[in-house]
């Protein structure tokens, strides 16, 4: 059996034509199950391509960015691993403040911290980021909570490495 990656991607430039290509297929490939949560932003720039059919094919579970009715059952498994990438610099800031304000961020927030479970953070950013007076502190947060975090640059895939 294999295990379950929660894989959670935000709408970053390239998200629309990277993120089947560059990490749910290779991740798939590497024989993780995919349990795919998208931000509502994402989802849209998904569904305006085929990239939205092609992320379904990854995954025998439900590609979800909104969050289930009362009653109705869960669609995915606990994964103990996520990925969250890409990431912008706004949802980055939002994790670490504790701000779960869509499906994605909730299934983050809800997993950072939690005993046995391992969170990656591929952030995409702007060179000025770095500038900014609160960006190191919310890397800073989330790697003091065991989040590993990493930039990503050409090759998205990189970040897969990271995965225990």
């Amino acid at each position: 059996m294999s295990r379950v990656l929660g894989l959670v991607a935000a709408s970053c430039g390239g998200v629309e034509t990277r993120l089947c290509a560059e990490l749910a297929e290779p991740a798939a490939r590497r024989g993780w199950r995919l349990a795919i949560t998208l931000t509502p932003t994402a989802a849209r720039w998904l569904a305006a391509t085929a990239e939205l059919e092609r992320l379904r094919a990854c995954t025998d579970l439900d590609v979800r960015s909104e969050s289930r009715l009362p009653g109705e059952p869960r669609p995915h498994p606990d994964p103990d691993v996520f990925l969250f990438a890409p990431a912008t610099a706004g949802s980055v800031a939002k994790l670490a403040l504790g701000i779960a304000d869509n499906q994605a961020l909730t299934v983050l927030g809800d997993a950072l911290g939690e005993p046995g479970v391992t969170l990656v953070v591929g952030y995409q950013v702007r060179d000025s980021r770095f500038g900014h007076p609160a960006w190191q502190g919310h890397l800073d947060t989330l790697a003091s909570a065991g989040v590993r975090t990493h930039r990503l640059t050409a090759a998205w895939t990189e970040v897969l490495d990271l995965l225990p």
